[in-house]
């Protein structure tokens, strides 16, 4: 016989009548990853400061035109949240009751946001600002182009800009004193120069020589089309697009050390090494990694 109070017997199951409370759930959790719990659980409470958070699970990942976006359910005292990742932001369950709804939602919401072009801000300056600068010239020229002489202003521009662009990138590369500088306009020895020392090695032989055939064509393209009398609309977006793609190939480069540094997990070896920060931490808080792999971590806590 089964008690009022107890779950209810349904043929050979045993079914609950009452939830399990969210702060209880954790511990019933096959998989978890406390370190990355924790940080979604100081998003929430940061974001929603009057609230507690009783339990957040990892619902999936999903990949879309190869971005990783994490989902994750998130349960407070007082409401219920979705929270999805790159770049983060929370949803209310309330009113985004349903999660295909919400990651299409968020995933649109993102690339609208990675779409609006790049803005110069007078107080976070960058060595880029000129070749920004003088890229979003050449757009502005090419949207209201209409002869061969005003496309080929858009050439003359992005001449400018690939030049800008080997300035910025030579005073942030820390050259040795004793190489020896070509002229500052003499972009293909520059070019030339700069992909050996930022991407030097053996291993590298195919991606230095890439980067070095597709800023020659770049140039080479804006310069054709600053001269050529066939100048037209194709021809100057081709050229915009092409030179759009060294820039940010190069600005990778420069940053190439910082991105493509690999921490290694001393326990698994694993690469999945993540970082993270807690205000815990003496005496202002700081930031620990952990292995997404195992269970290590550098937490000084632990």
């Amino acid at each position: 016989m089964v008690d009022e109070m107890n779950p209810e017997v349904v043929g050979e199951c045993v079914i609950h009548t009452h939830p399990v409370p969210a702060d209880e759930l954790s511990r019933y959790s096959v998989e978890s990853d406390f370190h990355a719990e924790r940080d979604i659980a100081n998003y929430v409470e940061g974001q929603a400061p009057d609230e507690i958070v009783q339990h957040v699970e990892r619902i999936k990942k999903e990949v879309v035109l190869g971005d990783t976006y994490e989902i994750w359910d998130v349960t407070t005292d007082k409401d219920r949240w979705w929270v999805i990742t790159n770049l983060t932001n929370l949803y209310s369950q309330k009113h985004f009751p349903t999660l295909d709804y919400t990651i299409s939602f968020h995933i649109g919401l993102m690339m609208r946001l990675r779409s609006r072009p790049d803005r110069i801000i007078s107080s976070d300056p960058t060595p880029f600002d000129e070749v920004f600068r003088r890229m979003d010239q050449a757009d502005a020229r090419h949207d209201v182009a209409v002869e061969a002489e005003d496309f080929q202003a858009v050439g003359m521009l992005l001449r400018e800009a690939l030049l800008s662009l080997i300035g910025a990138v030579r005073r942030e590369a820390n050259l040795p004193p004793e190489i020896e500088r070509p002229q500052d306009a003499n972009f293909l020895l520059w070019t030339e120069l700069l992909m050996n020392h930022l991407c030097g090695g053996g291993s590298n032989k195919e991606l230095r020589q890439h980067l070095k055939n597709l800023a020659k064509e770049a140039w080479q393209l804006s310069n054709w089309l600053t001269h050529t009398k066939s100048a037209s609309r194709t021809a100057s977006s081709i050229s915009i697009h092409t030179c759009q793609t060294v820039v940010g190939h190069l600005m990778q480069v420069l940053k190439r050390e910082e991105q493509d540094q690999a921490d290694q997990c001393p326990i698994c070896k694993s690469r999945d090494v993540r970082k993270h920060y807690d205000i815990e931490i003496p005496p202002n808080g700081d930031s620990y990694l952990s292995c997404g792999v195992c269970d290590w971590d550098d937490h000084p806590g632990v």
